[in-house]
């Protein structure tokens, strides 16, 4: 994968239980996992009727480099937008250069 295509800066979070240090409540909030390069494509419109077809909501197909610790529980924050991840897809190479993050703007969980 080319660096030059990868021009977007993403961060990733997690969803993650914390404790509160005065009162011991647990609560769940978003964590930040890391800050990466990544290339944001939206579906062309083929591939959005395709989507649309499958009962899908994906809106846009996200690149970055290979992470194994990415999963479809985390999400995407780019700007002001919120992107939930509905799957994680290697390369068909190797496996290990890249991956493809088929996502959906807005989240839905957390």
């Amino acid at each position: 994968m080319r660096a030059g295509r990868l021009r977007h800066r993403i961060t990733i979070q997690k969803l993650a239980e914390t404790v509160d240090p005065d009162t011991g409540a647990r609560s769940k909030d978003w964590v930040e996992v890391a800050k990466v390069w990544a290339e944001i494509a939206p579906l062309s419109a083929r591939d959005f009727v395709q989507a649309n077809a499958l009962q899908s909501k994906v809106t846009a197909r996200i690149t970055i480099r290979y992470r194994p610790d990415i999963t479809a529980d985390m999400r995407i924050l780019h700007g002001d937008k919120i992107y939930s991840i509905a799957g994680v897809l290697p390369d068909n190479k190797s496996g290990q250069e890249y991956i493809t993050l088929p996502v959906s703007e807005g989240t839905n969980h957390g």
